[in-house]
């Protein structure tokens, strides 16, 4: 069962994208809180203690705490949140309002166990591939796991454990199989051939393929060195213009 997490926050007033920049630079962070039975309520964050909160991957899928002032508190879950291309920091959240009585749905980490112990695990020139990072479920919020354990200890060459297999939490359901019934991989063991991997076979690849389209364009009569010369020679042209 996943942990609670206090969020504290601030009723926010002005709204837009000149007041969001405003805020943006005073540390601050842009959010809004919707769902249930309440109307939605724009909110101001602090940005420091939310970066340093969302480092913790259980943050995500956590019934978090969002208190407002002094007696005001509200049970959420995190359902977007967009992040600056490149600077360290968090561009505006979306809280969504949970209820004790109401089943939700939320992507919940993977966590792979019993690897190194496997026999793929021990065999020369097999890998083990991840095929998923988080696993989409729905539970009710006492039922939320911090993350969904996969147990690869069984694992061998050649074996791939699927999403039907993963042994869930009580209370705890995947709606992809629920829903559509299409099954697929969490995580499969791969052998590699030595030369994989070292570049070489990679580029013995590139080598054929540049002569195989070398020669398909010497079959149709176009010679390859006046036809890159005559395009570069374009080029200038447009250049000089």
């Amino acid at each position: 069962m996943s942990n609670s997490n206090t969020i504290i926050a601030e009723l926010r007033e002005d709204v837009g994208k000149g007041a969001s920049r405003r805020l943006r630079r005073e540390g601050k962070v842009p959010a809004v809180i919707y769902g249930g039975d309440r109307d939605p309520v724009a909110l101001t964050l602090d940005q420091d203690e939310l970066f340093h909160a969302t480092q913790n991957e259980s943050f995500f899928a956590s019934i978090l705490e969002i208190k407002v002032g002094k007696k005001v508190t509200q049970k959420a879950i995190v359902r977007d949140m967009n992040r600056h291309p490149f600077k360290p920091i968090i561009m505006h959240v979306d809280f969504l309002r949970v209820s004790g009585k109401e089943v939700i749905r939320i992507s919940v980490p993977v966590h792979f166990i019993g690897e190194e112990e496997s026999p793929a695990g021990k065999t020369s020139g097999v890998v083990i591939q991840h095929q998923m990072t988080e696993i989409e479920i729905s539970a009710l919020p006492k039922d939320l796991p911090e993350f969904i354990a996969v147990d690869l200890s069984e694992m061998d060459s050649g074996d791939s454990v699927m999403l039907s297999s993963v042994k869930l939490p009580k209370g705890v359901e995947i709606p992809a199989l629920l829903q559509d019934g299409e099954d697929s991989p969490v995580a499969n063991a791969v052998y590699i051939q030595e030369s994989q991997g070292t570049g070489a076979a990679a580029a013995a690849e590139a080598e054929a393929a540049a002569i195989d389209e070398l020669g398909e364009i010497g079959e149709v009569g176009i010679p390859v060195d006046e036809e890159e010369g005559g395009e570069e020679g374009g080029e200038e042209e447009e250049t000089k213009e």
